[in-house]
């Protein structure tokens, strides 16, 4: 069994519909390490060197997240910026992370529909990964397709058991791959 390292972030998962029970469940996957980065670092200091240990260790980097402002939640980013430094994480000589896996978990609060050249957000959601994306690329890791939950506000209860018994399943064939 190979570990998984999940990394959540929400800054209100108690107003969470979908990243809550989808972190609560990570967190009985067997083989998956779950981080609450709020939880774990709310006055925003990160400690590197133990997240990066922890990720070194790790075969698959899930990042887990509602979609804020066409983003990553700002300690998420925080946590980026610190942990991945060039030389480790990317650039000469850095093979820490090169292999390992991405995949992204995330929400949007608008439904699948808004995400068009003539709807509300104006672009098609694709047109929102390119940083997600990169980061996998720079850092030699194997790009998965993103697990996406739009319109998670109005989902229903059989949506949303759907979708999170498929990010389950999803994360439980990490463990093997």
């Amino acid at each position: 069994m190979r570990k998984v390292l999940v990394v959540f972030a929400h800054a209100a998962p108690q107003r969470s519909r979908v990243n809550r029970r989808l972190r609560d469940a990570a967190r009985g996957v067997p083989g998956v390490e779950l981080v609450d980065l709020y939880e774990s670092y709310p006055d925003f200091y990160i400690d590197v060197a133990a997240e990066q240990e922890n990720l070194a260790d790790a075969a698959a980097l899930v990042l887990l997240h509602p979609i804020q402002w066409y983003g990553m939640p700002s300690l998420l980013k925080e946590w980026v910026d610190a942990v991945l430094t060039p030389g480790w994480a990317y650039g000469a000589g850095a093979t820490a992370l090169a292999g390992k896996r991405f995949w992204l978990a995330a929400s949007t609060g608008s439904p699948a529909e808004a995400y068009a050249p003539d709807a509300a957000h104006g672009h098609p959601f694709a047109a929102f990964l390119p940083p997600y994306r990169q980061i996998a690329a720079l850092c030699g890791m194997e790009w998965l397709a993103p697990h996406i939950l739009h319109g998670a506000h109005h989902a229903s209860e059989e949506t949303l058991d759907a979708h999170i018994d498929t990010f389950v399943a999803r994360l439980g064939a990490l463990t093997s791959a």
